[in-house]
């Protein structure tokens, strides 16, 4: 299965706690801390709900 690397870009301080809950469940929490994650259609909608905390790399 194809893989992509999120990457978290801005902070979560101000944030509802449902995105702060998004973030940690992808594994992130500080700005500039990479994880690469199977591409899954949970993943893509988990992304989509942060997407202006985060930047994709497909790989």
């Amino acid at each position: 299965m194809a893989k992509i690397v999120v990457k978290q870009v801005r902070s979560v301080i101000g944030r509802p706690e449902a995105q702060r809950k998004v973030i940690a469940a992808l594994g992130l929490g500080r700005i500039g801390k990479k994880r690469e994650i199977e591409d899954s259609p949970a993943v893509r909608g988990m992304v989509a709900k942060v997407s202006h905390l985060v930047e994709i790399v497909e790989k």
